[in-house]
């Protein structure tokens, strides 16, 4: 577990090979998963995987253009309506991103956390048909790289670790 925690890294370039439907559920399965306040798991996934809309994704978010290259994307999204404590679903909405990136690592897939910027959440909420009370938060394309990764050295920095207080 924490050799795969230490090597995942982000991915943005794919090879056209397709990602069953099956092999998604699963990477969704761990994302929701993933610890939320109170446990009222705020968060809602769009899975797209049709290429005509994934260009239209990378069109309206020029940020994450590479996500019209992946053979598929997942819109992690924070549900309002599902909610316990107001604002919460941010934290909900980045646990279960992190827990989608790892789980997409360990299956042998890239993946990389793209962010939904609020100026293009009313455009991606239009483009998805997504109701009011949801929240685009996070968009993550899924896929085989079409790059090698390698793992970083250690990015333990002893100076930003401060014990009972700052010394």
């Amino acid at each position: 577990m924490l050799e795969q925690l230490n090597t995942r890294r982000s991915v943005r370039r794919f090879q056209p090979r397709a990602v069953s439907r099956e092999t998604i559920t699963s990477l969704l399965e761990v994302a929701m998963n993933a610890p939320s306040a109170g446990n009222e798991q705020a968060w809602q996934f769009v899975v797209l995987d049709d290429r005509t809309l994934l260009e239209k994704y990378a069109a309206l978010n020029p940020n994450v253009a590479f996500v019209s290259d992946a053979p598929a994307a997942i819109l992690v999204c924070g549900d309002l309506d599902s909610e316990r404590y107001a604002g919460f679903h941010v934290q909900d909405c980045s646990a279960a991103t992190t827990n989608l990136l790892h789980a997409a690592h360990a299956s042998g897939l890239g993946a990389v956390w793209g962010t939904v910027f609020p100026d293009k959440r009313e455009p991606v909420r239009t483009l998805l048909g997504l109701p009011e009370q949801v929240i685009p938060f996070a968009i993550v394309p899924v896929g085989h790289s079409a790059e090698e990764v390698r793992p970083w050295k250690s990015r333990l920095d002893a100076s930003r670790i401060h014990y009972n207080g700052w010394e």
